[in-house]
């Protein structure tokens, strides 16, 4: 089986649950009152924050549960595991499903920090993006500095505040930015302006790769949907979820090409974008349609005549999977040394604690080298984590 023992598994996309006190513990006492607190409502634990009730979806701390128990209610901390909320258990459930690494991604701020976005006061939530920050890097991480891969959110609606936690936390260890996997859908300029041009310069300099998780934009997928996050009209039309779930990948096919075609990657080229949970067995297709297009369309419009898009797409991209075997058959249309796995712990996604034996039967026609590249090292070159010892 070419999964090895000494293939260590490094997750570029995992998930953690924040527990009650994060940013009770380090918001001044001011602002504690409207800060994200947790109170009890109707037998379940809910957020609340900036007036507004935020519940722990079911979806998002599925694991050890039968797919059959999974739903999109309240839960509370008691009907999660604990290796969602604890990085001393997490560490203990990584070990059980043969994973060495995770990179972990926020649930109560949005996997790109939108909750805070969206807040109405914007000095508490600058504080409550540091806060984030702040918990993950010095308390989650540092359990575990071999385990756990260091990220950061930005107050994105700020460039000025953007770079300067950018330079924060790249200066405290982060080794990725969590960035919307697409600006628009909150009412902020493309990536095909300048305004994101110092948030890239940071990023170049400290040598840290954007991390674009689906959905961190906002944006719901699916025509029954107009891009909105499904309400009562939709419950009322009998749209189910799992239509959103099944197209959230499309969302970083549109930041994909739109990235390609922006200059940004000409302007910065040690610029990073990693797609994560995007999946990559679209991405054959969407580099051909874009050298095709680019081919015929290039002469006439103000965009690079000169590098294919698929070349610049393997310079600075790098696709995440889960459990995608279409991908793998064609990884070598991708580039090898541009892919890396996932585990997607604690969400619904996920193969925990299964997730080394569902990998070995992905992998299991993939040569040692490759299988070794894709679980381990080139996530370790992208994130700039080295195995310790």
């Amino acid at each position: 089986m070419p999964l090895q023992e000494h293939h260590q598994i490094v997750s570029v996309d995992d998930h953690l649950v924040e527990h009650p006190r994060v940013w009770q513990d380090r918001i001044p006492e001011r602002y504690r009152e409207a800060a994200p607190r947790i109170v009890e409502a109707n037998g379940k634990h809910v957020w609340h924050y900036d007036g507004n009730v935020f519940p722990t979806i079911g979806l998002n701390a599925v694991a050890g549960k039968d797919p059959k128990e999974w739903g999109m209610d309240p839960v509370r901390y008691e009907d999660m595991i604990p290796g969602c909320y604890d990085p001393v258990a997490r560490v203990k459930d990584m070990d059980l499903d043969g994973v060495q690494a995770a990179l972990c991604f926020p649930s109560f701020p949005g996997f790109g920090g939108g909750t805070f976005f969206r807040a109405k006061d914007k000095d508490l939530a600058l504080l409550c993006v540091q806060a984030w920050n702040d918990f993950y890097i010095d308390e989650w991480c540092a359990t575990a500095p071999d385990r756990f891969v260091p990220m950061a959110i930005l107050p994105v609606w700020d460039i000025g505040l953007t770079v300067k936690e950018a330079q924060r936390t790249a200066a405290k260890g982060a080794r990725t930015f969590s960035f919307p996997d697409s600006p628009v859908p909150l009412g902020l300029p493309s990536f095909h302006s300048r305004h994101w041009d110092p948030l890239w310069q940071v990023a170049s300099d400290a040598e840290v790769p954007i991390s674009l998780h689906f959905g961190s934009g906002s944006f719901v997928p699916g025509f029954s949907f107009s891009g909105k996050a499904p309400g009562p009209e939709m419950a009322a039309e009998n749209v189910p979820f799992v239509v959103p779930i099944i197209l959230f990948g499309c969302n970083l096919m549109w930041s994909t090409v739109d990235l390609l075609f922006s200059g940004a990657l000409q302007r910065f080229p040690k610029l990073q974008f990693s797609l994560a949970e995007g999946g990559i067995g679209w991405l054959p297709y969407i580099l051909e349609r874009s050298d095709f297009a680019w081919d015929r369309h290039r002469w006439y419009q103000d965009i690079d005549k000169e590098t294919r898009p698929s070349d610049l797409f393997r310079k600075h991209f790098w696709g995440c999977f889960i459990d995608d075997e279409h991908g793998v058959l064609n990884r070598h249309t991708i580039g090898v040394d541009r892919l890396t796995l996932e585990i997607d712990y604690p969400h619904s996604d996920s193969n925990w604690p299964n997730s080394r034996k569902r990998a070995a039967e992905v992998l299991a026609d993939v040569p040692d080298d490759e299988v070794e590249m894709i679980v381990e090292t080139n996530a370790r070159r992208m994130l700039r984590f080295p195995r310790l010892g």
